[in-house]
């Protein structure tokens, strides 16, 4: 599913260059759960945007789901990130003035799929992720909890391979963190969806199949198969 050969990273700052990863190795089959772990600073958002798309290396290759993103120009990578990745953030990136139903279908509207397709497949999906009864509350009427699950939702809506998870559960208390982890790991054994996510917390990590340390922008320990 994703294949990363010699990747590095390397930015250009005021103060100079700043290499943020080193020629990494890391290969993620198909409908794996990966938890990837370091300290702050150590590289692993910044591997999240690569694999996303969100960037591209300085070196090295970047496949995902059999396509070269280095190939892609910023069209196609924006075409592939809407219609191959679902993302989930810390902060959730919900449209204010939007209502959940909008902010859930942004991306089929986007894709100019018909209004109707769109209603139905908004409703089922926030069935799906339990928060039935809320298509026209607004974000700022939702608990912390809520709203990531509605940044779920919207990341499953054109039906992806792929959820990159940046700290999902990093603004939410325990019990609405663990909910969120529940229904990620469901999404993944259920629906088959391969889920990369980042996190600082060791027993979010123990949820994922596999834990990839990263430290000072490199690959120091891929812990294998944890079933």
């Amino acid at each position: 599913m994703i294949k990363l050969n010699k990747v590095s990273k390397v930015f250009s700052l005021d103060a100079g260059k700043y290499t943020a990863l080193k020629e990494n190795d890391i290969h993620i089959k198909k409908g794996e759960f990966i938890a990837i772990m370091g300290p702050s600073g150590s590289g692993k958002s910044t591997l999240l945007q690569l694999i996303g798309g969100l960037d591209l290396p300085t070196s090295g290759d970047v496949t995902v789901d059999g396509v070269r993103l280095n190939d892609l120009n910023e069209k196609q990578l924006t075409y592939f990130r809407r219609t191959r990745v679902g993302f989930v953030f810390q902060n959730y990136q919900l449209l204010p003035m939007m209502t959940v139903a909008e902010n859930v279908g942004l991306s089929l509207s986007a894709n100019k799929t018909p209004m109707a397709e769109i209603a139905t497949r908004v409703n089922n999906l926030l069935q799906d992720v339990h928060l039935e009864g809320k298509e026209s509350h607004f974000p700022s009427q939702l608990s912390g909890g809520q709203q990531q699950r509605v940044a779920i939702a919207r990341a499953l809506a054109m039906k992806p391979g792929l959820i990159l998870a940046d700290e999902p559960t990093g603004n939410l208390d325990q019990s609405n963190g663990e909910s969120i982890l529940k229904l990620l790991s469901r999404l993944n054994k259920e629906d088959g969806i391969t889920v990369v996510m980042v996190t600082h917390d060791r027993k979010a990590a123990e949820t994922a199949d596999r834990i990839i340390m990263i430290r000072d922008g490199e690959v120091v320990q891929d812990g294998g198969d944890r079933h």
